[in-house]
């Protein structure tokens, strides 16, 4: 069911990743929101930078996606998305048990604050909120994001780097 996506996949990726983003519509800021969330030369950007995507299939299906980016010293866990009709099945938790196999760095994910699902979601599997001061570091430092987006963001860590270890 969990295998590594290829450039086959590309659409797929896209598509599932639009429709699952819909659930940020009205939570993020409505400055970052846009349709659709995340366009095919953004997917391609993302891939180019270096994101390997591995996607859950039901039924021949991509219905969920996880992307693990090596960056520096650590793994960062990009674009985790479930198709709508799938969420809360397990899809998430077994796509990122498998970017946990695959890690060889600590592990680092960013969300957007309102998203308290995703957040719950990270906690749940052993995750833990980085405080505001080593939130603004991890994300200078493993990210590029503009300044209105590091406002409304949070970076969930493993316990170690969570404490700015």
């Amino acid at each position: 069911m969990i295998r590594s996506c290829t450039d086959h996949d590309l659409l797929d990726i896209y598509t599932v990743i639009n429709d699952a983003a819909h659930a940020y519509r009205g939570v993020i800021p409505p400055d970052h929101w846009k349709e659709p969330y995340m366009s095919m030369d953004e997917l391609r950007t993302e891939i180019a930078a270096g994101v390997r995507f591995m996607g859950y299939r039901l039924a021949d299906q991509l219905v969920g996606v996880m992307g693990l980016q090596d960056v520096l010293d650590v793994a960062l866990i990009r674009h985790a998305y479930v198709r709508t009709a799938y969420r809360n099945q397990g899809i998430g938790g077994q796509l990122l048990a498998e970017l946990r196999a695959q890690a060889r760095r600590p592990l680092l994910v960013g969300t957007w604050a309102a998203a308290r699902w995703a957040i719950r979601f990270y906690e749940k599997h052993g995750f833990r909120l980085a405080s505001e001061a080593n939130k603004r570091r991890l994300l200078g430092r493993y990210w590029s994001i503009p300044a209105s987006q590091l406002e409304a963001s949070v970076v969930l860590a493993e316990p170690a780097l969570a404490m700015g270890k």
